[in-house]
């Protein structure tokens, strides 16, 4: 397992902690990270690790701070703190991204979140960061700040269409405001798949029930191939 490098930041006066999987040899691209509404987490880190090893270098953003939770009740007061100032929200958003800018600077620049971290990614995108990709797993696709102006990474949605957090007008809300902007979507959508079926174990650490393992690797491959265009194209 690739081990985790601690990589100390801020947002203001909030310090940030976040999380650096270095691959062997130059990165192809650089990869941040954004974690469920639990923060960091085994199967976030699986994942960071995971593409290391596929010789990209990974950042672990950290949501919180030193007001990081530790239970699911205190996650979600956490989680509604930070959406509630959206445009806060995406300024501790972007902190992560300058952090690992700033670490790997000159390869294609990719976000990827998880749950919370899957929207955060669109927000990034909405927001016009500068990303070659940004790619949501099971996020959440409803927003405050709809995009109104041309939107830059190609998008990757990932999604469990029986999803009891996305109802079905938000999946055709977010496709409509998505060609509004012109946006380079790619969206695929897993038939009686819930939310979180990217992570093997729940925060505790056992069984996730929502887990699924074909929806998992497909969305993971289709990451994969991805990158692969991305960073072929910047050779």
């Amino acid at each position: 397992m690739t081990m985790l490098e601690r990589i100390d930041y801020s947002d203001g006066k909030t310090p940030l902690t976040g999380w650096l999987a270095r691959p062997i040899g130059a990165p192809r691209a650089a990869v941040a990270v954004y974690p469920t509404f639990m923060n960091t987490s085994p199967g976030v880190e699986a994942k960071a690790a995971a593409l290391a090893e596929a010789g990209c270098i990974a950042f672990i953003a950290d949501f919180y701070g030193p007001a990081a939770p530790h239970d699911a009740d205190s996650a979600f007061a956490a989680m509604n703190r930070l959406l509630a100032d959206p445009h806060s929200m995406r300024r501790r958003l972007r902190t992560a991204l300058d952090t690992l800018t700033g670490i790997a600077p000159g390869v294609p620049q990719i976000a990827i979140g998880f749950c919370l971290g899957g929207m955060a990614v669109l927000e990034l995108a909405r927001d016009g960061a500068e990303l070659e990709l940004a790619a949501s797993f099971h996020g959440l696709l409803k927003t405050p700040l709809p995009a109104d102006a041309p939107i830059k990474p190609r998008l990757l949605v990932c999604h469990g269409d029986a999803d009891s957090l996305v109802p079905r007008a938000d999946v055709v809300a977010f496709w409509e405001e998505m060609d509004r902007v012109g946006a380079d979507w790619h969206f695929l959508s897993f038939a009686r798949v819930e939310h979180g079926f990217t992570n093997p174990l729940t925060p505790a650490g056992t069984p996730n029930p929502a887990f699924h393992p074909l929806a998992d690797g497909q969305s993971w491959q289709a990451l994969m191939g991805l990158i692969d265009e991305v960073t072929l194209l910047r050779q």
